[in-house]
């Protein structure tokens, strides 16, 4: 029986990390007011996507190991991030296949873990938030968080609650930015041309701030933005959940 107030391990991710510290923030503050007990473990590591996308299953494994040893003990694992949270709920347990012992363990992870804003919404019944955004903005759905997680229709449902904000389309929603993790190394050609096409849509709907729940879109798409000298704000969608967008920033941009 899970408790009323769940202890929830926030699995930060490496580019929230290392790129954007405010969005592990944003997440904290969202996940305690849906009433969590949130701790965040600090022997986390890479996810081990990175090396699984790569062909490299040994690496990838041992990271898996070590997040299982580090976040089983919990009663949910969230992530800010559907690409991280897809592999720990989806393919973590194959890479156990030849190990029952931790093939059952990568199991009961992945039963319970989360994305974040699926979890807000589809585990804790979140209905509403309490922010407050002034401004048109646009939603990017990232790939791993719709194809595998089903991730769509949560945080939209949750934008229509943040008093000021109003919620405009893309053409399509759905296209893929061209990150893909490494594939944007392997192909840049091929990413940059599709990233190209995803800040025309972007631009076309005519909103300032672009929003995604995948720290690797944003910032590829807010890279390309940038260049193109547009003037849309890039965020992660807890940041603006959590009524945190006077304290830092948009993406690629300097605090004035």
């Amino acid at each position: 029986m899970t408790p009323t107030r769940p202890r929830v391990a926030l699995f930060v991710t490496c580019l929230v990390d290392l790129y954007r510290p405010s969005v592990g923030f944003a997440a904290i503050r969202l996940l305690e007011q849906a009433g969590c007990e949130v701790v965040v473990p600090e022997a986390q590591t890479c996810c081990g996507q990175p090396a699984y996308n790569s062909g490299d299953r040994a690496t990838a494994t041992d990271l898996a190991r070590a997040v299982v040893d580090e976040f089983l003990r919990f009663d949910y694992v969230v992530a800010p991030s559907g690409s991280c949270a897809a592999m720990i709920s989806h393919h973590f347990p194959g890479l156990f296949a030849d190990d029952p012992h931790y093939r059952g363990k990568a199991e009961a992870l992945a039963a319970k873990t989360h994305e974040l804003v699926s979890f807000l919404v589809d585990v804790r019944g979140l209905t509403q938030v309490a922010a407050k955004f002034d401004g048109i903005a646009t939603y990017h759905d990232s790939c791993s968080g719709l194809r595998e997680l089903g991730v769509k229709a949560q945080p939209r449902q949750l934008l229509g609650t943040v008093a000021g904000l109003a919620l405009r389309e893309m053409g399509d929603s759905e296209l893929c930015c061209g990150f893909g993790g490494t594939f944007c190394v392997k192909y840049p050609d091929i990413s940059t041309r599709m990233v190209g096409d995803k800040t025309k849509d972007v631009t076309a709907t005519g909103a300032d701030t672009l929003l995604a729940g995948d720290l690797g879109c944003l910032l590829n798409m807010a890279g390309k933005l940038g260049r193109e000298g547009s003037a849309v704000q890039v965020r992660h969608v807890a940041e603006v959940l959590a009524g945190v967008t006077e304290e830092v920033a948009p993406i690629g941009m300097v605090k004035g």
